[in-house]
C-alpha cells in the first residue's frame, strides 16, 4: 500500500501539511481531493483513503467513495478535526482505522496493515452474507412451493420436495427457480378467483 486518497475540505491541503510531510516522508505517494469529481478521478490509482475531515463529514464521503470501489478507510485525528468531530460520534462509519500526526513509521505502517486487513475481512463476510441471504430467500421459494404442492396434491413435504426435484431436472432449471415459478402461478390462479 503506497498510494493513499487524502479527502479534505476544499482549500485543506493547506491545513494537511504536517499530514502530507509525514506520510511523504515515510514514502507514501499522496493523492487529493476535495470533490467528488476529483475523488472519482484518483479512485482507481489509490490503495486507500484517508478522510482529513471531522467525523459528521466522514460517512456520506465514505458510502459515495465504497460504491465505486471496495477501499480501506482511514480516519486522520488531528487536534483540528478531533475538535470539529467532539458532538459527533457514531457507530456505523466506515472507517477501518485511525491515523494520528503522534505516530511514527513503524507504527503508521502496522494501522495500515491492520485497517487493511479489517477492511478485506468485512468485505468478505458482507460477501458470505450476501449468500447466505440469498440461500434464505431461495428456501423460502422452495418452502411455499412445497406447501403448495402438499395441498394441492395432497402429499408429503417429502413427497413435495421430490416433486419439485424431479421438475427442475426435467426443465434443466434450479429447484427454485421451478418452486418460483409454482408459487407464482398459484398466486395467480388464486386472485383470479
Amino acid at each position: 500500500m503506497r498510494s493513499l486518497l487524502v479527502i479534505d475540505n476544499p482549500g485543506g491541503k493547506a491545513e494537511a501539511l504536517p499530514l502530507e510531510q509525514m506520510l511523504e516522508s515515510y514514502g507514501y505517494s499522496l493523492l487529493y481531493a476535495s470533490s467528488d469529481e476529483a475523488a472519482k478521478n484518483h479512485l482507481t490509482k489509490a490503495d486507500a483513503v484517508i478522510f482529513h475531515l471531522p467525523l459528521g463529514e466522514v460517512k456520506a464521503w465514505g458510502n459515495r467513495l465504497l460504491q465505486r470501489k471496495k477501499l480501506p478507510m482511514f480516519w486522520w485525528c488531528s487536534a483540528d478535526t478531533a475538535t470539529m468531530s467532539a458532538a459527533f460520534c457514531e457507530d456505523d462509519l466506515p472507517i477501518d482505522g485511525m491515523l494520528t500526526p503522534s505516530m511514527s513509521e513503524q507504527e503508521l505502517h502496522w494501522a495500515l496493515h491492520f485497517g487493511s486487513k479489517a477492511c478485506f475481512e468485512r468485505q468478505q463476510w458482507l460477501n458470505e452474507r450476501k449468500q447466505l441471504e440469498a440461500r434464505l430467500e431461495e428456501r423460502k421459494w422452495i418452502d411455499m412451493a412445497k406447501g403448495i404442492l402438499c395441498k394441492i396434491k395432497q402429499v408429503s413435504e417429502a413427497e413435495a420436495y421430490d416433486l419439485l426435484r424431479k421438475q427442475a431436472m426435467n426443465e434443466r432449471k434450479r429447484i427454485v427457480d421451478v418452486a418460483t415459478s409454482i408459487v407464482k402461478v398459484y398466486q395467480l390462479l388464486q386472485e383470479q378467483k
